[in-house]
């Protein structure tokens, strides 16, 4: 267990690290639309990163260094788009959906809450 954790923070510093450059260094401020470059780029980068290393891995110390820790670290939306293909793949369409527009539909009221309770608390 001591070492998937070594990895698994390995990992994940150096996603995080990743994410800060792409959305934050190199990519910061950038809109299309409305839409923050930075960070879309860093699902959809994630996403596709995830789906490529849950395919050709074969080392379970890998998967945790790389699937749980890098791309946990580059952004959570990579897991959250494994998940929605499995269940698409187990055949589960209507499952699929309805997790990805509850989740996303939860997440961003959730991101709302936390705003306004940070408000009413008096941040900023």
């Amino acid at each position: 267990m001591l070492k998937e954790l070594i990895a698994v923070g390995a990992g994940g510093a150096l996603g995080s690290a990743a994410r800060y450059l792409i959305s934050y260094a190199w990519l910061s401020g950038l809109t299309l639309g409305g839409i923050p470059v930075g960070t879309f780029t860093v699902n959809v980068a994630g996403s596709i990163l995830i789906g490529y290393l849950a395919e050709t891995l074969n080392s379970s110390m890998a998967v945790w260094l790389l699937c749980v820790g890098f791309c946990g670290g580059f952004t959570t939306f990579s897991t959250f788009s494994a998940d929605f293909i499995r269940l698409v793949r187990a055949g589960d369409t209507s499952s699929a959906v309805l997790y990805a527009a509850i989740t996303v539909a939860i997440c961003a009221a959730g991101t709302i809450a936390g705003a306004k309770i940070a408000m009413a608390a008096g941040a900023k």
